[in-house]
């Protein structure tokens, strides 16, 4: 099995990748009271120790007091959650490795089941994160603002610890991503509109503000998704031409490369084409790309979380893809987080070591 264009070195202004593998963000909730411990730390160094081209954290949070619903997921400010991540990225850069954190802010998310609920509402765009589903607070222009530059901040604070690029997450029908949406943006304001480049505002002003803290040669990945956890089959973009329209003002604000999420790689986004999300992407935009769902697994994340596990899979279809320029970087998520090895293992063709994935790993830092 060749794996030849997935070891072939990336370089992106501030990132200078070994190869094209990136460790794809998977919440963990380790970090008691938003800080990651040094455990956080040994699991990303086992990574890099691993051969992980580019790192992408574990979501963690903008200074927004109702940014999250779980006190164990990271912070990305305060003085001890930044110096917990300096330790982080000194333990990544030891062993040779690249890291971004993924920015986040969650929106109006169900109430976490440990029943742990912030300080203050959920805030989103209409207060809604699905259909008919309310559980928080309408954003004012005010929220908005400080929300916008709160993002900017995490992305200098990010800048400073060392990081080598960072990652909005604009994905998921977390807090960006429900200003694409439809169906959770029912706004009458400059952030709401009919139709999707409209609704891409709040994006785009957040994507300024971080250029604008973390200057023109940092890289900058916005994560995407057409999907919903809430539905499944959703498409913001039902055309390459409405894809196009959406994508271009997150170009033109200054996005370096989209990491275009689906629930599994190999499936085309549109008729008439076997081309993926981030194949499609990459043709429209001409925009670096990196492809993630179920890489190198049987089944797609969603079963995983309902208990299910997966074996692992052949790369013919991911290198035949890459062969052909479809996309730059390959995210893998759960084969890296079962065994901080698989990108070694699969480099030199030891394939009979993977581990595949069981839902047991979910509920540790796995470091062997």
């Amino acid at each position: 099995m060749s794996t030849k264009s997935l070891f072939l070195p990336f370089q992106l202004k501030s990132l200078d990748l070994k190869n094209r593998v990136v460790m794809a963000p998977m919440t963990r909730s380790f970090s008691p009271n938003g800080v990651p411990t040094s455990d956080v730390a040994a699991y990303y160094q086992k990574r890099a120790e691993g051969e992980v081209g580019l790192i992408l954290s574990e979501g963690t949070v903008i200074n927004r007091l109702s940014a999250s619903n779980d006190p164990n997921v990271p912070h990305l400010y305060g003085e001890n959650a930044m110096a917990g991540w300096q330790n982080v990225v000194e333990a990544v850069h030891a062993k040779g490795g690249k890291m971004g954190p993924q920015i986040w802010h969650m929106g109006i998310m169900d109430n976490h089941h440990s029943g742990w609920v912030p300080p203050v509402p959920f805030e989103g765009p209409s207060g809604l994160n699905r259909p008919g589903n309310q559980n928080g607070t309408t954003m004012t222009a005010q929220d908005i603002e400080n929300t916008i530059l709160a993002f900017g901040k995490a992305a200098a604070d990010a800048k400073a610890a060392g990081f080598d690029c960072i990652e909005l997450h604009g994905a998921h029908g977390y807090l960006i991503d429900q200003f694409f949406w439809e169906a959770t943006n029912l706004r009458t304001d400059e952030y709401g509109g009919k139709t999707l480049p409209q609704r891409t505002k709040f994006a785009t002003d957040v994507i300024r503000e971080v250029r604008k803290q973390v200057g023109e040669d940092f890289a900058i990945i916005i994560r995407l998704s057409q999907f919903k956890p809430s539905a499944y089959h959703n498409q913001l973009a039902t055309t390459p031409q409405e894809m196009e329209a959406w994508l271009t003002p997150l170009i033109d604000a200054g996005v370096d490369i989209l990491h275009c999420s689906q629930r599994r790689f190999w499936e085309p986004e549109f008729e008439g084409s076997d081309l993926n999300f981030a194949g499609w992407a990459k043709k429209l935009t001409g925009k670096a790309t990196i492809t993630v769902g179920s890489v190198g697994l049987t089944g797609d994340f969603f079963g995983s979380f309902a208990g299910e596990s997966s074996e692992p899979s052949t790369l013919e279809e991911l290198n035949r893809r890459m062969d052909r320029g479809d996309f730059d970087l390959v995210a893998v998520g759960r084969p890296i987080l079962a065994d901080p090895n698989w990108v070694t293992k699969i480099k030199n063709n030891r394939n009979n070591e993977l581990k595949g994935f069981k839902k047991e790993a979910l509920a540790e830092l796995v470091m062997e």
